[in-house]
């Protein structure tokens, strides 16, 4: 573990694994500890893996001002570590919420960027609708397991404006490629390290221009590759497909059977993929 210092002078904490050229790499949640990104599937035996804890999660410090949470004020801690690691240019990768973030260091700061990798990133920093046909055909193909017709309900209710907080978590296994014991023990390990005060925050009114991040995009010259999961509800591949397409080199990855967290569903698929772009 390592500490740097934001612009405002919060003390900041990234974590390395592995040697080599550094990858950032930008964890979800909102506002998660980058701890649950691990070293990606062992992807750090080809790169310097660098997990940045945002700000008020994982090592780093409570920032004087809550406000700095927000998703277009947390662009400039990651602007900072850069110059801390003394990079001229970054690969980036941004996981979920932290694929918007790592976008929208993207759109401010194109010419920083040398390759981005976006995992499963969440469409609303660039206003991409996910609807809920695109969600039931991905749903749908779930339908031999075991848990899907209690879960293909609860999504029915949400659909229909009827849903309560308990179908909410009833729709959690449409998010993974499988659905075990393992995988509900790590997650409710990881629901710990999230600090719920700043997620709130992230998406504050007024944070989000999706307008301006496209048209930003358009111009962005530097490579990109987005990675999907055929079972994931929160970016179907179809959507993943359109979201490729506002950048001007960027290419689609989708992992079969794969869910929101990929590396986890195939490591050695992911790794390859990641590698290959990388290189």
């Amino acid at each position: 573990m390592v500490f740097f210092d934001g612009t405002d002078g919060t003390r900041l904490a990234y974590h390395q694994v592995g040697e080599g050229s550094p990858l950032i790499c930008l964890p979800g949640g909102p506002m998660q500890s980058s701890a649950y990104l691990g070293d990606l599937g062992g992807l750090s035996a080809h790169r310097r893996i660098v997990r940045l804890d945002l700000r008020g999660t994982g090592d780093s410090a409570i920032p004087a001002d809550p406000t700095t949470y927000r998703v277009d004020r947390l662009v400039e801690d990651v602007e900072a570590l850069r110059a801390h690691l003394g990079q001229e240019r970054i690969d980036l990768l941004g996981h979920s919420a932290g694929g918007g973030l790592a976008v929208r260091y993207a759109a401010r700061h194109p010419d920083r960027i040398g390759r981005l990798v976006l995992v499963t990133p969440s469409p609303r920093v660039v206003d991409l609708e996910v609807t809920d046909a695109d969600r039931r055909q991905v749903a749908e193909l779930r339908h031999s397991e075991p848990w899907f017709p209690a879960a293909f309900a609860a999504f029915e209710r949400i659909w229909s404006g009827d849903a309560t907080a308990a179908d909410w978590q009833a729709i959690e296994p449409f998010m993974h490629g499988r659905w075990d014991a393992d995988l509900r023990t790590r997650l409710d390990r990881e629901a710990s390290q999230r600090n719920a005060e700043a997620a709130g925050i992230y998406y504050s009114a007024g944070t989000l221009d999706p307008q301006a991040t496209r048209a930003d995009l358009a111009h962005l010259r530097a490579p990109v590759l987005l990675v999907a999961g055929e079972y994931d509800v929160a970016l179907p591949p179809s959507c993943a497909a359109a979201y490729a397409k506002l950048f001007p080199q960027a290419e689609l990855a989708v992992l079969p059977t794969g869910g929101h967290q990929p590396w986890h569903d195939d490591p050695q698929w992911f790794r390859q993929t990641l590698t290959a772009f990388l290189r």
